[in-house]
C-alpha cells in the first residue's frame, strides 16, 4: 500500500469523528480523491450536526437532557477551525463554511445568554426563598406607590379583623381593591408618589387612615 495515497491534503488533518453521520470517515482522512471525503461532503455533515446542536440545546433549555450537548458544540468547533486552516478547493466551499461559521457562531451566543439567564433565574429564586418575609406594621404605616401586595394588604386587614368594632364586612379581595382605588385616587388628586395606610384608635374603634407621601 502506498502511504502517500491515503494521506490528507496539506494543512488539514483528520476531522473527528461526529457520530452517525461520520461514519463513512472512520478509518479515512478528508480528502477530494476517491476512497476520501471532499471539503463539500465534509461542510455537509457539519451542517447537519448545527442543526442538530440547536435541537439538543433546545431539549438541555427543555429539560428533555440532563447535560447540555458541549460534546457535539466542541466537536463542531474543531471541524470548523480544522476547515477554516485547509486549503479550500473553490469559492463556493469558502462561502459556504464562512455561513455555517456564522451560524454556528449565532446559536453560541444564543444558548450562552440563555444559559446563563437561567442560571440568573435560579440565583434570583433561589434568593427569594432565602429572603425573609417582609414584615409589616399596620399601627406605624404601610406605603405603597401604586400596585397594592397582597402580603401588605392582608397584613392590614388583618389589624383591622383583631380590633374592636367588630372588624371589616368585606373580604379581603374586595379590601385589596379599596386600598388600590384610594391610592390611585390619593396620588391623582395631590400628584404624591406614594399613599400611606396606618391604623388608628378613635373613639374605641380601629380606624383606616391614608396620607399622601413624597409631594
Amino acid at each position: 500500500m502506498n502511504p502517500k495515497r491515503n494521506a490528507p491534503p496539506a494543512g488539514l488533518g483528520p476531522v473527528p469523528q461526529a457520530g452517525a453521520g461520520l461514519a463513512r470517515m472512520r478509518g479515512g482522512n478528508v480528502g477530494a480523491k476517491t476512497g476520501t471525503i471532499s471539503h463539500l461532503e465534509v461542510l455537509d455533515l457539519i451542517e447537519s450536526e448545527i442543526q442538530q446542536l440547536r435541537i439538543d440545546f433546545e431539549r438541555f433549555l427543555s429539560g428533555a437532557l440532563p447535560f447540555p450537548p458541549e460534546d457535539l458544540r466542541t466537536r463542531i468547533q474543531n471541524q470548523l477551525k480544522s476547515l477554516r486552516n485547509a486549503t479550500m478547493r473553490s469559492a463556493v466551499e469558502g462561502f459556504r463554511l464562512g455561513v455555517l461559521e456564522a451560524r454556528f457562531n449565532s446559536y453560541n451566543e444564543l444558548f450562552n445568554r440563555r444559559v446563563r439567564e437561567r442560571e440568573e433565574g435560579r440565583r434570583v429564586s433561589r434568593a427569594a426563598a432565602a429572603a425573609p418575609a417582609p414584615q409589616f406594621d399596620p399601627r406605624r404605616g404601610i406605603v405603597f406607590d401604586g400596585a397594592v401586595e397582597l402580603p401588605a394588604a392582608e397584613a392590614l386587614y388583618t389589624a383591622l379583623a383583631a380590633g374592636t368594632g367588630g372588624g371589616p364586612s368585606f373580604d379581603l379581595a374586595t379590601f385589596r381593591t379599596y386600598l388600590e382605588r384610594q391610592t390611585a385616587a390619593l396620588r391623582g388628586k395631590t400628584g404624591c408618589a406614594a399613599v400611606q395606610f396606618r391604623l388608628a384608635e378613635e373613639d374605641g374603634k380601629l380606624k383606616l387612615k391614608a396620607r399622601p407621601v413624597g409631594n
